[in-house]
C-alpha cells in the first residue's frame, strides 16, 4: 500500500513538488534532453504550477527543455456528420486553454524569453489519431513525472472513469456522468451538467503506468477525503476508483494536505 505524505496545505505541497520538478528539469538539461511533465487541468495542479513558477523565477532556472503533456481535452460535435473535434481552445473549459494560460503563461512569466517553455512544447492528444500520442511520448523517452489528480466523487484520472481498463491507451471516450458532475466544480462557468461535453480524448491508465518514470497523485481539500480512503486501502488497481492506478506505477508518491487526510490520519 502507498501511504500519503502529508503537508499543512496546498502551498506547502506545491513547493515540495516544485523542487522535484525543477531538479528534474536541470538534470535533463545537463543530459541534453527534454523533461516531460504530465499535467492535469483544473484546481488540483494550480498550487503546483504557482510554486514551480516562483522557484524558477527566483533561481532564474531555464525551462526551455520542459514539455507539458496535457492529460486530456473535451470534444464537441461538428458538421452535418456530428463528428467529434477538439473543443474551441478559447472555451472556458478547454484543457488547451488551461495549459496555455494557467501553466505556460504562469511558468514563463518571470523568465527571459530564451529561458521560457516554447508554445509548441504544450502537447494535447489528437482525437483523429489518439494512438499517436502514446507513440510520441514513447519516442520522446517517456514522461519523467506525471502529476495525477483524482475526481472527488468517482476517482477518475484524466477522463478515465470507473471501470476503465488498467492497460488502456490514449483514446476517445464517453465521459462518465459522475465525471461530468465533478467538472462543474473544475470549470465553474458551467451552469449545469447539460453544458459539460459528453466526450473527450484522454490518456489511458496504461499510458500513465507504462510511459511514466514516476508519478505523484495530488489531493488537497476536504472534498478529496474519499480519494485518500480509497488509495490508502488499495493494494492493486481497483477499477471502481481509477486513481488507484498509482499502485501499478513504477515510482509512485501520494501527496495530500491535512484537509484531505481528515479522519483518514490513523
Amino acid at each position: 500500500m502507498i501511504q500519503p505524505t502529508v503537508f499543512d496545505g496546498p502551498h506547502q505541497l506545491g513547493v515540495a513538488i516544485a523542487r522535484t520538478v525543477v531538479d528534474g528539469i536541470l538534470r535533463a538539461a545537463a543530459e541534453g534532453r527534454s523533461f516531460l511533465l504530465g499535467c492535469p487541468g483544473g484546481r488540483t495542479g494550480r498550487p503546483v504550477y504557482a510554486a514551480i513558477a516562483q522557484l524558477v523565477s527566483r533561481e532564474v532556472v531555464p525551462i526551455s527543455n520542459l514539455v507539458i503533456i496535457m492529460m486530456d481535452e473535451y470534444l464537441t460535435r461538428h458538421g452535418d456528420d456530428q463528428r467529434l473535434i477538439l473543443a474551441d481552445p478559447d472555451a472556458h473549459y478547454s484543457c488547451r486553454r488551461f495549459g496555455s494560460h494557467e501553466i505556460l503563461d504562469v511558468l514563463n512569466a518571470g523568465l527571459p524569453e530564451a529561458d521560457r517553455v516554447p508554445n509548441n512544447s504544450l502537447w494535447v492528444p489528437d482525437p483523429a489519431s489518439p494512438e499517436g500520442y502514446d507513440d510520441a511520448i514513447e519516442a520522446a523517452g517517456g514522461i519523467d513525472l506525471f502529476l495525477l489528480a483524482s475526481g472527488a466523487s468517482d476517482g477518475h484520472v484524466a477522463f478515465c472513469g470507473p471501470g476503465s481498463d488498467r492497460y488502456g491507451k490514449t483514446s476517445v471516450v464517453k465521459l462518465a456522468e459522475t465525471t461530468r458532475i465533478d467538472n462543474l466544480s473544475t470549470f465553474p462557468l458551467f451552469t449545469s451538467v447539460d453544458e459539460v461535453p459528453t466526450h473527450g480524448v484522454t490518456v489511458g491508465l496504461g499510458t500513465i503506468s507504462d510511459l511514466s518514470k514516476s508519478v505523484i497523485l495530488v489531493a488537497h481539500g476536504e472534498e478529496k477525503r474519499e480519494t485518500v480512503r480509497w488509495v490508502r486501502g488499495a493494494t492493486a488497481y481497483d477499477a471502481s476508483w481509477p486513481a488507484t492506478i498509482i499502485q501499478g506505477c513504477r515510482q509512485a508518491d501520494f501527496y495530500v494536505d491535512r484537509a484531505a487526510i481528515g479522519g483518514n490520519s490513523d
